[in-house]
């Protein structure tokens, strides 16, 4: 379970684990480039890219998952997404949140 409010409704916090990451740093392929800019030139949207972003911030948001589960969570709170460019065309996306272990009420 994952959620982005501080509890979850129907269960306890019964111990906090602290600090789970999921980290990927992600850049667009040279054929994503001309597709991209092929649709860029129609205007809208650039589906090319937000299938890249959507994939991306999916894949940080399972490994963050998978860190909290080595950590013996069930679940976490307080789940965010952080996203900075370490260089031109290649973004790292993190999402991370506190593990947490629940019991149901």
């Amino acid at each position: 379970m994952a959620t982005t409010g501080l509890e979850l409704t129907g269960y306890k916090i019964t111990k906090n684990l602290g600090l789970a990451r999921g980290i990927i740093v992600r850049s667009r392929s040279i054929v994503g480039n001309i597709g991209a800019g092929i649709q860029g030139l129609f205007g809208g949207n650039i589906t090319i890219l937000t299938d890249l972003c959507e994939k991306t911030r999916e894949d940080a948001f399972d490994l963050m998952l998978k860190h909290a589960t080595d950590m013996g969570a069930n679940a976490v709170i307080g789940v965010r997404y952080d996203a900075t460019e370490v260089m031109q065309g290649m973004t790292e996306v993190l999402a991370y949140g506190t593990a947490v272990v629940v019991e149901k009420i």
